[in-house]
């Protein structure tokens, strides 16, 4: 099937002149199938998890949990809008908060980690270090979008991964899905790469569910277990 490729007949200022849409209709489609599955299941599970640890009482793991879900829920959301978005300004906008909430749902992710595996200012400390690096990186891919490309793809990799050398704490199963998320994670890059791949987007966006699934099973045997 031929691709066809959209272009903005009014770009606004500082759009890069490599940002087209080149995705075929099928193309479309299953990456709107893959954003949906991944809402819905996001919804669900931030629903399950949150019912599961509020009535505990405990207010930092309750505190902890309230982040990771809001990050879940809200980077799936966006992205799920950012990629079904028609070419058009507002698309070029979405593509900002899209990209920068990514660092923020990877901090978002291990906050609920660090209070089992540190303690007092050790967690403090590490609080302070994911989120300051996840807020730069938010601010570089909201305020100078479209530069620094593949530096920004090796900052998430970065950060997913720095996290781990504090993990050893953690149960081993929760460990276990924590990893397999993080290879995910990094292998699905190579098709975020690789554009040129019919279906790219879809099979990048799969690596990205897969890896969220993995990651919120993490959490959940974390609660469960310790």
């Amino acid at each position: 099937m031929i691709r066809t490729r959209e272009r903005l007949s009014d770009p606004p200022a500082g759009l890069p002149t490599w940002f087209t849409w080149d995705y075929d209709l099928a193309e479309l489609i299953a990456d709107a199938v893959v954003h949906a599955s991944g809402v819905l299941a996001a919804l669900i599970g931030a629903v399950m998890l949150v019912a599961w640890v509020l009535p505990s009482g405990v207010v930092g793991d309750s505190t902890a949990i309230l982040v990771y879900v809001i990050g879940l829920v809200t980077t799936l959301g966006l992205s799920a809008t950012y990629n079904m978005w028609p070419v058009s300004p507002v698309k070029w906008i979405l593509r900002r908060f899209d990209h920068s909430t990514i660092y923020l749902f990877i901090a978002a992710t291990y906050t609920p980690f660090l209070p089992h595996i540190t303690s007092g200012l050790w967690t403090v400390a590490w609080l302070a270090y994911i989120w300051g690096f996840a807020l730069a990186g938010a601010a570089l891919k909201l305020f100078w979008p479209g530069r620094l490309e593949r530096v920004a793809v090796a900052f998430y990799v970065l950060l997913g991964w720095s996290g781990m050398l504090l993990l050893g704490r953690l149960p081993w199963t929760t460990l276990q899905f924590l990893v397999l998320g993080g290879l995910l994670y990094s292998s699905g890059i190579a098709f975020h790469l690789w554009d040129r791949l019919r279906f790219q987007n879809a099979i990048w966006h799969s690596f990205v569910l897969l890896a969220a699934a993995a990651h919120y099973f993490a959490v959940l045997t974390c609660i469960v277990e310790v």
